[in-house]
């Protein structure tokens, strides 16, 4: 059966805004659940790998509720997110009541970046590229907006060489995570959407042949739970 929440395509960026507007009460709680909490751990190696340094720019691109933002914050950084649902961004706003000083937040498409050319030193997405209808124009954005020497990372579900693993994985993300979505959001679809977009999802090794056409340089990939999560990172060349 068809997931409601995928479509390719020209409807591919509503069916996402639906999906978003659905389970975000709940995002951040499902994320510590279907994950096991390894996400927080994960997004900490994100950060060590975009080595962001005080008083430099960040955008954080499909930032959902601003999780890796407030993170890129607490190094110093001079943060920036970014999504196109309004119902992240206002629990991004609530999550932020009584901070010391609040994140900008812009409503946009990561697929039209409402910024100049060359204005961040490191410009990252977590778990939002595989979201979007055009993974490479998104890719592009990222890379426009980069300042030249800028780090570009992308943190999202891989997808394991490991034939084992890989089927192990698929079946947990085809049966397990739903039931998150049905006792969280009294929806599965919300969940077992993830599988079916990471199967048309290039995963990190097409991410990173997407960051090498773009004329990115010490390109590299960080595995995580042998390709379950991983991370693609490049530098846009100075």
């Amino acid at each position: 059966m068809a997931n409601k929440y995928y479509a390719p395509g020209e409807q591919r960026a509503a069916r996402v805004q639906d999906l978003f507007s659905a389970i975000a009460p709940r995002y951040d709680l499902i994320n510590d659940l279907q994950s096991f909490g390894l996400h927080r751990y994960w997004k900490r190696r994100l950060l060590k790998w975009a080595a962001a340094r005080p008083g430099d720019r960040v955008l954080d691109v499909c930032c959902g509720t601003d999780d890796v933002a407030l993170r890129f914050r607490s190094q110093g950084a001079s943060v920036v997110g970014v999504d196109f649902s309004a119902p992240m961004l206002n629990v991004a706003r609530r999550r932020a009541d009584g901070a010391a000083a609040e994140l900008p937040w812009v409503n946009a498409d990561a697929l039209s970046l409402p910024f100049p050319d060359n204005q961040f030193d490191v410009v990252s997405v977590s778990y939002g590229l595989r979201n979007l209808a055009d993974f490479q124009g998104g890719l592009e954005e990222m890379h426009r907006v980069a300042k030249p020497g800028a780090r570009l990372l992308v943190l999202d579900f891989g997808k394991p060489r490991h034939r084992l693993l890989r089927a192990a994985y698929f079946a947990y993300l085809r049966y397990g995570v739903p039931v998150f979505g049905r006792m969280l959001c009294s929806d599965a679809a919300a969940y077992s959407y993830i599988l079916e977009s990471l199967r048309q999802y290039p995963a990190q090794e097409g991410i990173a042949k997407i960051m090498q056409e773009l004329g990115c340089e010490r390109i590299g990939v960080l595995n995580l739970l042998g390709g379950i999560m991983s991370i693609n990172y490049g530098r846009k060349v100075s």
